[in-house]
C-alpha cells in the first residue's frame, strides 16, 4: 500500500451547508459537483464528506438509518457516482464518514432488535436489565445530556446510547455486528472511495460489566467516557477491520478518538490499524465548568505545548483547528473583530505546516466567523439546546448561557457557505435550512477571489508551498522558543532543507530575536509572509499583530 495520504490536504465538506443546487435550501451532491473547480484551485486534493446516508437527521446525519442509501435531501446514488467520477477525473480523492459506534433508532437492525430478546438482531445493540427498582442499569450520562440509557417496554430492558437516545450504540462484541459494519464499508470501497473518517472510533469496545460512576463535573450523571474510551478489545476489532476492509484497498483511514492520550494514540498508527487519528487535547485548552462549553479564552502557551507534545509523540498527526463540531477557528483562536484577515492567515500557517495531514473545514479559507445568533431558538444543534437548558438548571443566567453557546455552539461551523453577496450568500435560491451569517456581504468567496490580499489568496500560496516542498511534508518537527509568551515557532527539517515557521499570537507588535534559535537572519530567505513587509534589524524581527513568517535556511 502507498502512503499517498501523507501528501494529502483534506477539505471537509458539510454537505447540508455547502451548496444547494435545487432551491430547497439544503446543500446537496450536485451542489458539491458545481464547486469542484473552486476546491481544486484552492490546492486541496482530498475531500471528506460528512454523512450523506439515509437518516432522520436527529444529529445531522450522524444517526444512520441505512448505510447503503443516499439521503434524498442530498440526491441519489447516481449523483454520488457522478460526484466520485468527477473527483477522480480531477486526480483528487474522496473520503466517506462512517458512523461505526451507533446507528439511528430507525435502522432496520434496531427496529428488529427492540422487538424481543431472541432473533438475528437481538444482540446487535447493548441491552441491560433494569436495577431492582426499575431504574436505569447505571448512572452513566449521555454526551448530549440526561441518562445514557433508554427503556424499551417490548424487551423490558434498557439500551445504551452515548449520544442522543435516537443514536443507539452497537454491540461490537457481537461478531455478526462487526461483519455487518464491514460489509457496509466494503460497499463504498468497491465504488472506489479513497478512505474513511471513522466517527467515535475509540468507543467501540465498552468496559463491562457496567457500574455506577462518580458524577462528572457539572453533571448529575457519571462520565460515559470512563466506560467506553479505548476499551479492552478495541485494537483487536481495528485489526480485524483493517484485515477485512482497509488492507484490500489503498485507503486513508482516520479515527475520531476523543479522551485519548498521546501514549494511547500511538497504538492506533500502524500498518494493520489506521493511517492517523483525530485527537482532542488541543480542543480542550479553553474548556470550563461544562466541558467544551465555556467562555474561557485559551492561553497560547497551552495550545502550543499541546500541539508540540503531539508532534513529538506521534509519527504522523491529523492536523486541524476547526471542523463541524467546533466553533470557527478565527473566532476561537484569532481575532475576528480587528485582525480577522491577519489572524486567519497566521492560524492556517501555524497548523498546516506542522508534520501530518492538514484538514481544512469549509469556509475557513475565506475567514468565516462564528454566527452569534441572538436567541437560543435560532440554534439548530441538539447539543447546544441540551447544554443551554442544563446550564440554566445549574443556575447560570440566560445571558451567560447564551454567551457560551454563541462562543462554542457546533452551529458556528454549520452555517451555509458564503459564496457571494447575493441573497442567501449564493448558497441557495430558496430559504436556507439554517440562517446565513449576517456578515456574508463582506465575507464571501467571490470577494476573496478578487482580492490578491485575501485569506483565500493566502491559503492558495500556503498550500502551494506545502504541496511542493518535501521538507514541509515529511521533515522533522522541532519546537523553538518554547517559553515565549507570544510566539509559536518551530522548525521543519530534513537532509535537504530547513524551514522556520514563526507565528505571533499577539495583538500588538512584538520583538523576536533570531539569536534565540541560533540562526543568522542573513542566512535566511523569506518563503511566505502574511503581511506585505517584514521589519527587522540586527537579527531581530519586529512582528506585527498576528504576523506569520516561513523562512528557509540558505545552504
Amino acid at each position: 500500500m502507498s502512503d499517498w495520504w501523507k501528501k494529502a490536504v483534506v477539505y471537509q465538506i458539510y454537505p447540508q451547508s455547502f451548496q444547494d443546487s435545487n432551491g430547497d435550501g439544503i446543500g446537496d451532491l450536485k451542489g458539491i459537483m458545481s464547486r469542484l473547480d473552486y476546491l481544486q484551485s484552492l490546492g486541496v486534493n482530498t475531500l471528506w464528506l460528512t454523512p450523506i446516508y439515509e437518516s432522520p437527521m436527529v444529529d445531522n446525519g450522524y444517526d444512520v438509518a441505512d448505510y447503503k442509501a443516499i439521503n434524498p435531501i442530498y440526491g441519489t446514488m447516481d449523483d454520488f457516482d457522478q460526484l466520485l467520477k468527477d473527483v477522480h477525473d480531477r486526480h483528487m480523492h474522496l473520503l466517506m464518514d462512517m458512523v461505526v459506534n451507533h446507528t439511528s433508532d430507525q435502522c432496520k437492525w434496531f427496529q428488529e432488535s427492540k422487538k424481543s430478546r431472541t432473533g438475528k438482531y437481538a444482540d446487535y445493540y447493548i441491552w441491560e436489565d433494569p436495577k431492582p427498582d426499575g431504574s436505569a442499569p447505571t448512572n452513566m450520562g449521555g454526551v448530549f445530556g440526561g441518562s445514557a440509557w433508554e427503556y424499551v417496554p417490548e424487551r423490558k430492558q434498557y439500551y445504551l446510547h452515548m449520544f442522543a437516545k435516537q443514536q443507539v450504540d452497537l454491540n461490537w462484541d457481537n461478531p455478526e455486528v462487526r461483519k455487518a459494519v464491514y460489509d457496509c464499508m466494503i460497499f463504498w470501497a468497491k465504488k472506489g472511495v479513497d478512505g474513511f473518517r471513522l466517527d467515535s472510533l475509540n468507543s467501540l469496545s465498552k468496559r463491562r460489566p457496567f457500574v455506577d460512576l462518580p458524577k462528572a463535573a457539572g453533571s448529575d450523571y457519571g462520565n460515559v467516557f470512563a466506560c467506553v474510551s479505548n476499551g479492552p478489545h478495541l485494537h483487536e476489532y481495528l485489526r480485524e477491520m483493517n484485515k477485512e476492509v482497509f488492507s484490500k484497498y489503498d485507503m486513508l483511514t482516520v479515527g475520531e478518538t476523543s479522551n485519548t492520550t498521546v501514549e494511547e494514540a500511538t497504538k492506533y498508527i500502524r500498518p494493520d490499524e489506521l493511517s492517523m487519528v483525530f485527537q482532542f487535547e488541543h480542543m480542550d485548552v479553553d474548556s470550563g465548568r461544562f466541558g467544551q462549553y465555556s467562555n474561557v479564552r485559551f492561553k497560547m502557551s497551552d495550545l502550543r505545548d499541546t500541539l508540540a507534545k503531539w508532534q513529538k509523540g506521534m509519527a504522523w498527526n491529523a492536523l486541524y483547528l476547526g471542523n463541524h463540531d467546533q466553533p470557527r477557528l478565527v473566532s476561537r483562536f484569532g481575532d475576528d473583530k480587528h485582525f480577522r484577515k491577519e489572524s486567519a492567515k497566521m492560524l492556517a500557517t501555524m497548523y498546516i505546516l506542522q508534520k501530518g495531514t492538514p484538514y481544512i473545514f469549509e469556509g475557513d479559507e475565506i475567514g468565516m466567523t462564528n454566527v452569534n445568533f441572538k436567541s437560543i431558538d435560532d440554534y439548530h444543534d441538539l447539543d447546544s439546546h441540551q447544554i443551554y437548558n442544563h446550564m440554566l438548571d445549574w443556575g447560570v443566567s440566560k445571558e451567560e448561557a447564551l454567551d457560551i453557546i454563541q462562543r462554542k455552539s457546533r452551529d458556528n461551523g454549520r452555517t451555509p457557505f458564503q459564496w457571494d453577496d447575493s441573497k442567501e450568500a449564493g448558497f441557495t435560491t430558496g430559504k436556507p435550512w439554517m440562517t446565513v451569517n449576517a456578515n456574508y456581504k463582506q465575507i464571501n468567496a467571490a470577494e476573496a477571489e478578487k482580492d490578491p490580499d485575501s485569506i483565500l489568496a493566502y491559503y492558495k500560496k500556503l498550500l502551494k508551498l506545502r504541496n511542493n516542498t518535501a521538507t514541509l511534508i515529511e521533515g522533522d518537527f522541532k519546537l523553538l522558543s518554547a517559553d515565549d509568551s507570544s510566539i509559536f515557532a518551530y522548525q521543519r527539517s530534513d537532509d535537504k532543507a530547513t524551514y522556520l515557521v514563526i507565528t505571533s499570537f499577539a495583538k500588538e507588535k512584538v520583538r523576536y530575536d533570531l539569536a534565540t534559535i541560533d540562526k543568522q537572519f542573513d542566512q535566511l530567505e523569506l518563503a511566505l509572509n502574511n503581511y506585505d513587509d517584514l521589519e527587522e534589524s540586527d537579527n531581530v524581527l519586529y512582528l506585527k499583530p498576528y504576523q506569520a513568517l516561513v523562512l528557509k535556511v540558505k545552504d
